[in-house]
């Protein structure tokens, strides 16, 4: 039989840096989750992508054990690590502070394709490309498709 789901939490997590300090113990704890189990099976599961910023989606049951799911990298956190910035425009419209290629967009967009809520290759694409923009990086070359 199943288990039943008491709730979901979301948090954002550096890849093998997770520990009971917070803001992750204090959110984790006041839903009667086991920190310390948590911080041990992330930091597992996240060995190879150590200092990234992942979301995790943790599902709470009402035994109170849990279960969770470790998402890509977010795509503004890629098309700042892919422009080599530290933080995006504060006036994207009017202020650019990168460039990113057509390239480096198709491999941001094929990294997070498992998340997006499209099918297609391209449309992940233009999502990638739409994000990079509201940052203030502008996409060089001509589009692909």
């Amino acid at each position: 039989m199943a288990k039943e789901i008491a709730t979901y939490v979301k948090l954002q997590c550096k890849g093998g840096q997770a520990n009971p300090a917070p803001p992750i113990g204090p959110i984790l704890g006041s839903k009667g989750i086991n920190i310390m189990e948590f911080c041990k099976q992330f930091n597992a599961r996240t060995q190879d992508k150590i200092g990234k910023i992942l979301p995790v989606l943790i599902t709470l049951y009402t035994d109170k054990s849990f279960d969770f799911v470790i998402k890509t990298p977010p795509a503004a956190v890629q098309v700042m690590e892919a422009a080599k910035l530290q933080s995006g425009s504060k006036e994207p419209n009017r202020q650019k502070v990168g460039k990113i290629t057509w390239d480096q967009v198709k491999a941001i967009a094929t990294d997070k394709m498992p998340d997006l809520n499209c099918s297609k290759l391209e449309s992940a694409m233009t999502m990638v490309a739409g994000t990079a923009r509201s940052m203030g990086v502008t996409v060089e070359g001509d589009r692909p498709f």
